[in-house]
């Protein structure tokens, strides 16, 4: 993958898809944590909800199997908010 300036680029929204079999198809618990399948990070929505429509069609027999995609650049950046840069000093 060849990197661009970030100038010349999308941002990078960092999405994580992942899915696992329910207790209850009322809620998000699941019934094997160690069992959960991780699909991938991706850079973008686009391709995560590409990713996660196919897990999900790998697993329509199974009612009970659910998978999600996690907006990870909303936990890094809750405020929507570049990190905060260090402050300069006055001389």
């Amino acid at each position: 993958m060849s990197k661009t300036s970030s100038s010349q680029s999308k941002p990078q929204l960092l999405h994580l898809v992942f899915g696992g079999e329910l207790e209850t198809l009322e809620g998000h618990e699941f019934r094997d944590i160690e069992g959960l399948d991780i699909v991938g990070i991706f850079p973008d929505y686009q391709s995560a909800y590409a990713a996660w429509k196919n897990a999900a069609q790998r697993s329509v027999d199974n009612a009970m199997m659910r998978y999600f995609i996690v907006h990870l650049h909303r936990l890094l950046e809750p405020n929507g908010l570049k990190p905060a840069e260090p402050a300069a000093s006055a001389t």
